[in-house]
């Protein structure tokens, strides 16, 4: 399985905590065309807590987390 984590905003109308088959993804893109949200709207992707691309490879057992850029002061 792969586990995916989505913060902040990524949560609205999505489970916090998300669980794929590793069948069918390929890159952390693919996870996030899944949940259908844009690649411009990803301001940090970690695979396994390493910042990584959106084209990086993913495998059965990783942990993928995603955050949207988050305004503040």
């Amino acid at each position: 399985m792969i586990e995916v984590r989505l913060f902040a905003t990524f949560r609205e109308g999505r489970d916090k905590i998300s669980y794929l088959e590793p069948q069918g993804y390929h890159t952390a893109a693919e996870i996030i065309h899944y949940f259908r949200i844009a690649d411009d709207e990803v301001a940090i992707c970690l695979i396994n807590g390493r910042h990584s691309k959106l084209d990086s490879s993913v495998k059965d057992g990783d942990v993928i987390a995603l955050f949207p850029p988050v305004g503040g002061g």
